[in-house]
């Protein structure tokens, strides 16, 4: 069953707070790469107990305003769920994107609230922040990942069905469990970059290697190595499922996978050669969200509940043959 497209203003908004929403995740990694998340001591919500801090230093300034902001963009994600739910029947795909939207909107703030409380900032080392920081990353992914589908649901496309996929399911599985997979160890080989820099490549080279060296810079390695084995399998799983379901939008997905995927590679080598600015580090990461955005909106396209079956249009082409 087809739903109507959302109007065109609420198709805008929803476009606008994912976009804000990027921005506030890139800022959040922008307090870390800068050791600012102690910038607020151990207080949340408040700052250094202070509503509004008196005085504040540099690194203070950095945490105070991504807390504002993701103020802020709490509040944009509980007027798209209350207006989603006022515009739209009962039945509406956007619905029910826009309530976990919402969800995770709400986790999000709870996952950023323990690593403060915690103090699992600045120069924390410890295996439980790198624990802290898989989840926040798994949180954020599946964020912008239900904001992604309150964009396409509000252009009209029908709702996603699970039942009967066959291999189409399985390799909808396996694209989110390794974009996962993917985005937890770039968060952890970030975490290493961030408190384990180093002044040469060759340096960094020999610290992975290294038996004396923290376990966050040993296993940093393993991220380029799964970025490059998921890349390929991305790329595949793009085109089979083109070959399984071939819509417009599954085979315009694939493509655009394709392209963020290469363009990823190419900024992730760039980062490692040049030691990871931060510049970098946040161009990698919206990069990230970019190719996780495509791969979900792979998997929407997949699993709609209107999307063509390669053996129907098969039989099709065998009943109704093209006149030559």
């Amino acid at each position: 069953m087809n739903h109507a497209a959302s109007s065109r203003r609420f198709q805008v908004f929803s476009v606008g707070v994912l976009v804000f929403t990027l921005g506030v995740i890139l800022w959040g990694a922008f307090v870390r790469a800068t050791g600012s998340g102690a910038g607020c001591g151990d207080h949340w919500p408040v700052c250094n107990g202070e509503v509004v801090p008196r005085e504040p230093s540099i690194q203070t300034m950095i945490e105070y305003t991504h807390r504002v902001t993701s103020g802020l963009v709490m509040m944009l994600a509980l007027g798209l769920c209350v207006w989603a739910l006022r515009a739209h029947a009962k039945g509406h795909p956007v619905r029910k994107a826009a309530s976990w939207a919402l969800f995770f909107m709400l986790t999000e703030a709870l996952v950023g609230a323990g690593i403060v409380l915690l103090k699992y900032v600045a120069d924390n080392a410890s295996l439980g922040r790198a624990v802290w920081m898989g989840v926040h990353l798994v949180n954020t992914f599946l964020l912008v990942g239900a904001q992604t589908l309150v964009v396409w649901f509000s252009r009209g496309h029908a709702p996603l069905t699970f039942r009967g996929q066959g291999w189409v399911g399985a390799l909808v599985g396996f694209s989110i469990a390794g974009m996962l997979l993917l985005g937890v160890s770039g968060a952890i080989a970030a975490l290493g970059d961030t408190l384990f820099p180093s002044e040469t490549l060759m340096e960094g080279l020999r610290q992975d290697v290294s038996d004396t060296a923290h376990v966050l810079v040993r296993r940093r390695v393993l991220h380029p190595v799964l970025a490059i084995s998921m890349g390929a399998l991305l790329v595949f799983i793009g085109r089979w499922m083109a070959k399984l379901r071939p819509s417009a939008d599954v085979k315009r997905a694939a493509t655009v996978i394709t392209g963020l995927y290469v363009a990823q590679l190419a900024v992730g080598a760039v980062n490692v050669v040049l030691l990871a600015p931060v510049w970098l580090q946040l161009v990698h990461l919206l990069m990230a969200d970019f190719v996780w955005m495509a791969v979900v909106s792979l998997c929407a396209a997949g699993l709609s509940s209107d999307a063509p079956r390669a053996e129907a249009v098969a039989e099709t082409a065998a009943t109704h043959p093209s006149p030559v």
